[in-house]
């Protein structure tokens, strides 16, 4: 995988070798074409909101947002990087913008590190480039299933390749499902990992 790592954020703490690592892996497990691209940007609170409400007509700051390049769905995505394509092969999947300083209040919230909160962010994100969602709850188990599944597998790979980022936290809600992510919204206001990120409907002011 090609990623490109941006940190705008300002925010020290943020481990740029660990984000690009988990997120090869998981394009990696959900044999995605080694040659496709996506780009993975930490922002500040004012630019994560910003987008926030121009994308998802949501007022305030979040900890993630995806914008895939193509629509895709999960059942197509083996074999390659542009997986709806007649002859799979490079392209670019989107980008994935986090927001570290809203990540670490969750993180708090959560009882784990903020660097478990940004690998667990940015899988969410990868999934959501791969066409996956969670607006029924058929998607949500299936999608935070996945998610967790490929976290701790990481974990797990990255043991066995003697790399170590920060520990595997083993707390109720490191390897959360939607209902556990909702109830740490309600305790840390607007997060909640947002859908996909697409224009809104805005009245003209």
């Amino acid at each position: 995988m090609s990623i490109e790592f941006l940190n705008e954020s300002g925010f020290e703490g943020v481990n740029e070798e660990m984000l690009i690592d988990v997120a090869s892996y998981a394009f990696g497990a959900m044999d995605i074409n080694p040659d496709a691209e996506c780009t993975v940007t930490c922002v500040d609170l004012k630019t994560i909101e910003d987008l926030h409400v121009r994308w998802m007509d949501l007022e305030g700051p979040t900890d993630v947002m995806s914008f895939p390049m193509d629509e895709l769905t999960p059942g197509a995505i083996a074999g390659g990087g542009r997986p709806d394509a007649a002859d799979p092969g490079p392209a670019m999947l989107g980008d994935i913008v986090l927001c570290p300083e809203f990540a670490l209040r969750q993180a708090e919230a959560a009882g784990h590190s903020l660097g478990h909160e940004l690998a667990l962010l940015t899988v969410h994100g990868c999934l959501h480039l791969l066409g996956y969602d969670h607006s029924t709850p058929a998607e949500e188990k299936e999608m935070f299933g996945r998610q967790n599944e490929l976290l701790a597998d990481w974990y797990d790979d990255a043991a066995e390749r003697g790399v170590s980022y920060q520990p595997k936290p083993s707390g109720p809600k490191a390897f959360p499902d939607a209902a556990e992510r909702a109830n740490l919204d309600k305790q840390v206001p607007g997060g909640g990992i947002p859908a996909v990120g697409e224009p809104q409907d805005r009245p003209e002011e």
